[in-house]
């Protein structure tokens, strides 16, 4: 496939004026490659796992253990992508010390390592989750998920009550899912 710039962009997810250094609640969505249903089917407005959607289901579990200044909230796997939401905590940034004199270089990338947890968690879910699922499979190496995922910044209390609602009442609405292949008005594109 050829690169052409306006198709293949990448455009960070990043909201430029938060400090994503601070405590946070994150909405997340992550997709498979190509809206792939890997993860068990819908019936009757119920998520039904396959081993895939179990091995998501555990990965997202286990994140407390692996990162213990998250928490991993209310989540749902679907057949082609997972919600869930991810609270990190006061204490959470691990930063260096600067030792000696310092240049501006080495201040930025201390304030960059700062700002890194949720993509090292997004990410670390993401490879584990996928190379067990390869294992499964007997396909190591193929890309399970999507290159980047969606992040939305949870603003206060009622906005996370709906979230809640929206992740839970998910599979009930997976007829209208935009991420379902079934529905004639699902959008198409490159993963």
């Amino acid at each position: 496939m050829a690169y052409h710039p306006e198709k293949h962009h990448r455009r960070s997810i990043r909201v430029k004026w938060y400090d994503y250094s601070q405590a946070g609640c994150y909405f997340i969505t992550v997709c498979t490659k190509n809206r792939e249903c890997l993860f068990g089917e819908i019936i009757d407005g119920e998520m039904h796992l396959n081993d895939a959607g179990r091995v998501v289901q555990t990965m997202w579990g286990q994140l407390s253990e692996r990162f213990p200044h998250a928490e991993s909230g209310t989540f749902v796997v679907m057949p082609n992508h997972i919600h869930g939401i991810v609270s990190i905590g006061v204490g959470a940034i691990r930063e260096s010390p600067l030792h000696g004199k310092s240049s501006s270089n080495e201040t930025a990338r201390i304030i960059q390592r700062r700002n890194m947890l949720l993509p090292r968690i997004i990410g670390y879910f993401k490879m584990n989750s996928a190379k067990r699922i390869n294992g499964l499979r007997g396909s190591h190496g193929v890309p399970v998920w999507q290159r980047s995922y969606y992040e939305h910044i949870v603003c206060d209390e009622n906005d996370l009550r709906h979230i809640r609602q929206y992740i839970v009442g998910n599979p009930a609405r997976w007829a209208e899912d935009e991420d379902n292949p079934n529905n004639p008005l699902h959008r198409r594109g490159d993963s």
